[in-house]
């Protein structure tokens, strides 16, 4: 990956890890979580290799472990890096395909990145959740509507930013570019 691509991706998981930091206000076993739009949205602008993207959920992950309130943080140490593969190969299926493209690899994203959650916690804590909720379809009851909507929140935070963040970064690729003076080759840029 490029260091440019390094950089895209480094703050667009800031944003996200601050925007996750901020919903540490709101209780609850599982928050929504916009890493994920922007992580999903970072892997549509630089298109990684599978091993890249793996690498971003892992970042994402440990982001989202170590600033969570939810029932088993660690669990985002898998959910986080499945999302991100999801979301790698979903979009390379519907890139040239479909203009929804960001927000539906951003909603599969999303949704795997959640149901492997619930899944991990479900699985890792399940005297807790049977504690508090009695059983494991009420914990299911209130964490799913919680995936749900959050992923289509993604899809569209995705979607809306995916234009204006692919218009900026040609913009930059373009004032970065040599310029060639007027009669100069292909090989003098200097």
């Amino acid at each position: 990956m490029k260091s440019r691509d390094i950089a895209i991706v480094g703050i667009l998981l800031a944003v996200g890890a601050i925007i996750r930091y901020m919903s540490l206000l709101i209780p609850g076993p599982i928050v929504s979580n916009l890493v994920i739009a922007f992580y999903s949205l970072a892997i549509i602008l630089v298109v990684p290799t599978f091993r890249e993207a793996l690498g971003i959920g892992v970042v994402a992950g440990i982001i989202c472990a170590l600033i969570s309130h939810s029932i088993f943080p660690p669990a985002n140490l898998i959910s986080e890096p499945v999302g991100a593969v999801v979301c790698l190969a979903t979009y390379l299926v519907l890139k040239e395909r479909f203009v929804l493209a960001p927000a539906v690899t951003t909603l599969l994203a999303t949704l795997a990145s959640g149901f492997s959650f619930i899944l991990i916690a479900l699985i890792a804590v399940a005297p807790t959740v049977l504690g508090k909720f009695g059983t494991a379809g009420a914990f299911l009851a209130v964490t799913v509507p919680i995936v749900l909507i959050t992923a289509t929140v993604n899809a569209v935070v995705a979607q809306a930013l995916e234009v204006p963040a692919s218009r900026a970064l040609l913009r930059g690729a373009r004032q970065a570019a040599p310029v060639r003076r007027a009669g100069a080759g292909p090989a003098d840029d200097s």
